[in-house]
């Protein structure tokens, strides 16, 4: 399995072999060449915005699939392996792409943070109202004109509009997924979710993951486990070893989906000492072995 995309790779993918290089491009959706179904990658090495202005088709993620028949924003990220299998021939709208270096702390204060651009779990795709569509797509304009000026602070600017379309995201989702820091529990929350998103970017069988139970998570965020446990059940309502093993099992899904790892090396790098191990935890939170979870993806598609 090839671990990664890399932004060079999506180029030439889409018939784009000598695309402008930078930290981030942006493009009408119809001027790139689109394959009839993106090949399902674990991960991809950039972030992408994208406005889906007219155009239908199904998102797919490790354990689910986003069906878009009207206009939708979407929000991808390096830590979510999925892959877009179009409906109808005519793909009008927008997208931007850009690299670690143009997320800088602007893009990460506390409030965007949340936001789907920068975790794997939660929503990543939302379906804007007439006014929410029109502004984005003004954003996205102003984004092309400011690419191709001189101006010597543009990309200060384009992380600006980066912000009006991920704020307008963030007024699409339902209140309670917002989390403003108001105390100490969601803030500690808010530390052990991002700590745990970070674990998982692993791109080869032979990495594993570093942080493993809820003594481990706790001591790296220098507090005591009691005290980590009841922020996230008063944040949350769950346990920390509950949290840790939903993430899991998304990511486990992910890997039975997306790469040619067998179940050995998949438990391997999720942690587990022994196959056998990740076969009756994997079974208990899902209902079925790994194996059968893969024949049933397989037989999907």
């Amino acid at each position: 399995m090839k671990p990664k995309e890399t932004l060079s790779e999506f180029y030439a993918l889409h018939g784009q072999e000598h695309a402008k290089a930078g930290q981030f491009n942006v493009y009408r959706r119809e001027d790139f060449t689109c394959s009839r179904q993106l090949n399902p990658v674990y991960r991809r090495d950039f972030y992408k915005i994208s406005l889906i202005a007219e155009g239908t088709g199904v998102i797919h993620y490790a354990d689910q699939s986003v069906k878009v028949e009207q206009p939708a924003l979407t929000f991808m990220n390096p830590l979510i392996p999925y892959s877009w299998e179009p409906g109808s021939e005519r793909q009008t709208g927008y997208f931007c792409i850009f690299t670690d270096d143009f997320v800088n702390g602007s893009l990460k204060n506390e409030s965007l943070s949340q936001s789907a651009l920068f975790k794997a779990g939660g929503n990543h795709v939302f379906f804007p109202d007439e006014t929410s569509l029109k502004l984005v797509q003004a954003t996205f304009e102003h984004m092309m004109h400011e690419v191709e000026s001189g101006y010597s602070h543009k990309y200060e600017l384009v992380r600006n509009y980066v912000q009006i379309i991920m704020h307008e995201a963030i007024k699409m989702q339902p209140s309670d997924r917002e989390y403003p820091h108001a105390n100490a529990s969601e803030r500690i929350s808010s530390l052990f979710l991002e700590l745990l998103d970070r674990q998982f970017s692993i791109d080869a069988p032979h990495q594993t993951i570093a942080l493993k139970n809820a003594n481990e998570f706790a001591a790296q965020l220098n507090i005591h486990t009691n005290h980590l446990n009841r922020a996230l059940k008063e944040t949350t309502g769950k346990t920390t070893t509950r949290l840790i093993s939903e993430r899991l099992v998304r990511e486990a899904k992910s890997l039975l989906q997306f790469s040619h790892w067998n179940v050995s090396e998949i438990a391997y790098c999720l942690g587990f000492d022994y196959s056998s191990n990740f076969i009756v935890f994997f079974k208990r939170q899902t209902g079925e072995s790994p194996n059968q979870f893969r024949s049933k993806i397989v037989s999907i598609s």
